[in-house]
């Protein structure tokens, strides 16, 4: 279902492709000139949409599967948390000088 769902997302970029090769190869006082570059501003606009939204939902991907790493529930998955960084990291203690490996979620 996935890889169906890409597909129309995945022509966007092409018709702007299409429409920019369409408006530089007419002619300046063509008639149908201001209908294509006005199709043009469209499709950029939905095209930055589009990235956009897909960004989003990645975001809120990588953060659910994050809540789910830490056993926490899936409604709580707020959105206007944010995944910065994880990684492992080494705590160093300066009382009994020694380090263990930690996992920090930023």
């Amino acid at each position: 279902l996935q890889h169906h769902m890409l597909e129309p997302v995945q022509r966007i970029p092409r018709y702007e492709l299409l429409l920019k090769d369409y408006v530089r190869k007419l002619p300046p006082q063509s008639p149908d000139r201001g209908d294509a570059e006005r199709a043009l501003e469209m499709i950029f606009m939905v095209a930055k949409h589009s990235n956009a939204a897909i960004a989003e939902m990645e975001r809120l991907q990588n953060l659910w599967v994050v809540y789910q790493r830490l056993g926490l529930e899936d409604d709580i998955v707020d959105p206007s948390n944010e995944l910065i960084k994880e990684g492992p990291i080494q705590k160093i203690s300066t009382r009994n000088n020694s380090t263990s490996e930690k996992y920090l979620f930023l």
